[in-house]
């Protein structure tokens, strides 16, 4: 008997699929710290769970238990606990500075920055518990107004001013300190205080009639300053989890706040104090718009799932049964990267967190097979970026244009499918005659788990398949999602891995953790939003993108098409097309172009902002694990995703690609386009008919993908005649003897 027969699951080649990647400036605790830090985690992502489901100790025990929060949360201070306890967590785990790789101990690098840090504790302990004093006066009935001089100096002297003090000594000093990672620092206590301040102040403030003075003079100067503390601790919180990119257009569009009205033409915008900004930047005009609605209600739940999903072992079942269906063909572990890193970037809601996620499993086998090293990490790139428009979920994506546009999920989550299949079909061809110019083979069968075995647990799609059905069914998105999880704890019950109590707050651990850094894209993303709705620039913007329509519709997308990517460039996709939206979207919408069509337009190029060079995150993270030179990978994976900057363009010459129009209208649609995704591919690679194609062939198929993607009659037509002729001169010229086409097989 052999070992396949007698234990197949011993050959299951993915393994730690689901293992969550330790970032360099992570601490890794030990001891009471671990423990501490893991039931905040787990408090965190389950309170979540419980607001959103309407859950309640009270009704559950008839205990009323003081300053517990009571379900379902009223929405402002919903979320501005969210974001509160996302610093609280962010802090804690995440150093300024990224740790060496000496053991993890006690000793501070830097004693004299680590005193100062513990003396910083004062003022932040300070203006909480100040901002608590005030919550108790009023909620006693003391009332609070914007214009007493008593209250002002209040809030200035005792509040601010501390607070102030604490936030950006504590940002600053935390530059240059160095601690090991199994260490908390003073400074980053300091700063989880102060958002916690930040917090309580904001929700007893907007609890008064005050909440309708945001951006007004008669607003509380206490909210400006609280406001300002808040816009500090986000955006450095997302340096730390995400990287300068973002941070650096946030601070751009600050700047421009103020700035704004020394600028000539069209970027001149209205002299703006910094009282009435931040006033209003901190509600749901900004912060707590549309970006942290959705972080805080559909992101965070779909992460609890995937925690869920990660702590029953499902993502290496998913990567097995790719390999198992897929691996034989030739180039197989790319084709498999393409399989998986679709089915898990759906759910991961980061491109290139699905990069770290499978590609440490499917590079290094890519290259084994014989891709370049730089091929093979820009294949799990594209593949990765693929699954953020990948419905039902789509990276979260769905979730912010569904908020953003009133637009039902379920039509959102429908209009996506052809342009998802036609993405991957693009890859697949590139891929594929990747695999046939080189002469790869396919993995053998005693290199690959067994279908046969794979399919004995293809009820592990059971918590997926839950999802659909629910949603399709009329279910609210966090019902559906909620049941979703559910389900993927009973079906674990099916596995050697069952999820008991244990597993399951360590599953809701998990899901803290992982929410942490979209969490602060999205609340960072939402300060670019409110400088865009307070001082008009998208409106501006918009007149320029018609200025362009009168010149050439074509020119006016394709400069919509590289402000997306710009914008998006080195930024989280759900950040990426959160600001696209805000900036592009409106200027299309005022061309005539559909809602539904603009937003998903900018939502698109927003995505494939992660392959597109110079900056693109998600090669570059392939890059580092393919060992490969990071801009060659980032070229070449937007050569893999090439195909893709076309699709939008597709879609708005043919709405039914969007599934608007009679079935026979879409069915045609989805046919013409996706053949003219292989004739582009085929082009690209320069591939046809099983041997390599002589340039004028070449050319004749990239004209014919042209005219078939446009989905007219008279252009289909046209693009069938490019096609004949790139066939029969191919035939003329005798390659396509040549049939090497076929899967090679195992040797």
């Amino acid at each position: 008997m052999t070992q396949q027969e007698a234990d197949p699951m011993d050959l299951e080649i993915a393994e730690g699929v689901d293992d969550e990647p330790v970032d360099a400036n992570r601490r890794l605790f030990t001891g009471w710290r671990f423990y501490t830090v893991s039931a905040l985690s787990a408090i965190y992502a389950f309170f979540h769970v419980a607001a959103l489901n309407g859950l309640s100790i009270a009704e559950w025990t008839g205990i009323e238990i003081p300053f517990l929060p009571t379900f379902p949360m009223e929405t402002w201070n919903f979320r501005i606990v969210h974001v509160a306890g996302a610093l609280l967590l962010g802090f804690v785990l995440y150093a300024a500075t990224r740790f060496g790789n000496d053991p993890a101990d006690d000793v501070s690098e830097t004693p004299m920055i680590d005193r100062l840090g513990a003396l910083l504790l004062i003022p932040a302990v300070w203006s909480l518990g100040v901002s608590i004093w005030f919550a108790i006066k009023i909620s006693n009935g003391f009332s609070w107004t914007g214009i007493d001089e008593t209250i002002r100096f209040w809030e200035v002297w005792l509040y601010g001013v501390p607070l102030m003090v604490a936030t950006v000594g504590g940002v600053l000093m935390a530059w240059a300190s160095r601690r090991q990672r199994a260490t908390l620092s003073w400074l980053d206590l300091v700063l989880s205080i102060c958002g916690i301040a930040v917090a309580v102040y904001l929700i007893a403030i907007y609890g008064t009639l005050m909440r309708n003075s945001t951006g007004t003079p008669f607003a509380p100067v206490g909210i400006s300053i609280a406001a300002t503390a808040g816009t500090i601790l986000i955006m450095e919180l997302t340096r730390r989890v995400a990287g300068l990119a973002l941070i650096i257009i946030a601070g751009v569009f600050l700047a421009y706040v103020f700035l704004g009205q020394y600028l000539p033409g069209f970027l001149n915008s209205p002299a703006i104090s910094w009282k009435r900004f931040f006033s209003q930047v901190y509600t749901d005009a900004g912060i707590l718009g549309p970006t942290t609605a959705v972080s805080s209600t559909y992101i965070i739940l779909f992460i609890i799932f995937a925690a869920f999903l990660q702590a029953s072992k499902v993502g290496d079942y998913f990567v097995n049964f790719a390999f198992a269906c897929a691996g034989r063909a030739r180039g197989g572990p790319a084709k498999v990267a393409i399989f998986a890193s679709g089915l898990m970037g759906m759910i991961n809601g980061t491109s290139a967190g699905n990069v770290v996620a499978t590609g440490s499993l499917t590079i290094p086998l890519m290259k084994k097979v014989g891709y370049k090293k730089q091929t093979a990490g820009a294949v799990e790139a594209a593949a990765s970026t693929g699954g953020q428009i990948m419905p039902p979920i789509m990276g979260a994506g769905a979730f912010i244009m569904a908020e953003i546009t009133g637009i039902p999920y379920t039509e959102i989550a429908l209009a996506a499918v052809i342009p998802a299949i036609l993405y991957f079909v693009s890859v697949y061809f590139m891929v594929d005659f990747e695999a046939a110019k080189l002469g790869m083979r396919g993995m053998r069968d005693d290199e690959l788990p067994r279908l046969k075995t794979m399919m004995k647990r293809v009820f592990l799609f059971l918590p997926i398949i839950i999802l659909i059905v629910a949603l399709f069914m009329g279910y609210s998105v966090i019902r559906a999602g909620t049941l979703a999880t559910v389900t993927a704890a009973v079906v674990s019950w099916l596995t050697p891995y069952r999820m008991g109590l244990p597993s399951i707050v360590k599953a809701f651990e998990l899901a803290g953790y992982m929410s942490i850094q979209i969490i602060a894209v999205c609340a960072c993303a939402g300060i670019i939003v409110g400088v865009i709705a307070l001082t008009g620039v998208g409106a501006r913007f918009s007149n320029l993108l018609l200025g362009l329509a009168g010149v050439s519709q074509l020119l006016a997308l394709f400069f919509a098409m590289c402000i997306s990517i710009l914008l998006g460039m080195g930024m989280p996709t759900t950040a990426a097309y959160a600001v696209a939206a805000s900036v592009v979207a409106p200027g299309l919408v005022e061309l005539g172009i559909p809602q539904l069509t603009a937003h998903f337009f900018v939502f698109y190029f927003a995505v494939l902002s992660a392959i597109t060079p110079p900056v693109a995150l998600a090669s570059y993270a392939a890059a580092g694990i393919s060992g490969a030179n990071p801009m060659e990978t980032s070229v070449a994976s937007f050569k893999i995703g090439i195909a893709a900057f076309i699709v939008p363009f597709m879609f708005f010459y043919n709405n039914a690609l969007l599934m608007e129009g009679t079935w026979f209208e879409v069915a045609r649609a989805g046919i013409t386009a996706t053949f003219g995704v292989f004739l582009l591919s085929s082009g690209v690679q320069g591939w046809l008919l099983g041997a390599r194609a002589a340039w004028f062939s070449r050319i004749a198929l990239l004209v014919a993908a042209l005219f078939m993607i446009e989905g007219g009659w008279a252009t289909d037509l046209i693009g069938i005649a490019f096609t004949a002729a790139a066939f029969a001169l191919q035939r003329m010229l005798g390659s396509g003897g040549d049939m090497r086409f076929e899967v090679k097989g195992a040797d």
